[in-house]
């Protein structure tokens, strides 16, 4: 009936259709892989974005937090005579001033020559202000000579 040749070619054709057949089962097995809209695509890049910037912020906001502590020790190391040289060293108003600063307990004294009754009030205030002092007892004068600062 059928010579090898012919017998050979039914074969490799029933083959053939029985592979493909069962890709066909295959393929009606397993659901289509969804297609990625441009919304979602969108929405995945927001997210990714909020997720830097938030990450960013808790970084800067840790820096913050740290470097704000590393101040308040600073300032909590140093001595109420230390706080206050500080204060009254850096003020623009007290430039070319010279006051001597003492300080017993929680009360500081303060000496020396200021050349305005501005320049002597901030003094007592900044003092007063300076954490763990309570009383400020005033030895300042006003002077009529012009501090150093002020000189051409």
């Amino acid at each position: 009936m059928f010579t090898n040749s012919a017998r050979g070619r039914v074969i490799l054709l029933g083959a053939i259709a029985l592979v493909c057949g069962f890709a066909i089962t295959r393929a009606q097995e397993q659901p289509p892989a969804p297609k990625e809209s441009v919304t979602d695509k969108v929405k995945e890049k927001l997210d990714s974005a909020a997720r830097s910037i938030k990450k960013g912020a808790q970084s800067a906001a840790d820096a913050v937090k740290e470097q704000y502590y590393r101040a308040r020790e600073s300032v909590h190391g140093l001595s109420e005579h230390g706080r206050i040289y500080a204060r009254l060293h850096w003020d623009k108003h007290l430039l070319g001033t010279h006051i001597e600063i003492t300080v017993k307990g929680t009360v500081a004294t303060l000496t020396g020559k200021v050349p305005d009754a501005k320049a002597k009030a901030k003094a007592l205030e900044l003092t007063q202000d300076t954490v763990g002092i309570t009383n400020v007892v005033d030895h300042l004068t006003i002077s009529t000579v012009k501090p150093e600062a002020d000189k051409p």
